[in-house]
């Protein structure tokens, strides 16, 4: 079995909710209320992403984030 890494970016919400997004992998995301049980569910998203790429034939490919830039906007 090949093991691949993912960038994950993980943010904590106005509620509390620990929530997950993985930028390489279209629509992929998760949430959680504590960082161990959003880390477990950010592993079976990342599957259940993966299966449907294979499904579609689409390449499973893991990517490099090559850097993370904040960016201020006023409104």
């Amino acid at each position: 079995m090949k093991k691949y890494r993912w960038p994950v970016l993980i943010e904590k919400d106005e509620d509390g909710y620990y929530l997950a997004i993985v930028p390489t992998l279209k629509g992929c995301h998760t949430q959680a209320r504590s960082l161990d049980e959003l880390l477990k569910r950010t592993r079976e998203a990342i599957r259940l992403c993966l299966e449907v790429r294979k499904k579609e034939g689409e390449a499973v490919n893991s990517a490099e984030i090559i850097g993370f830039q904040e960016i201020e906007v006023a409104i």
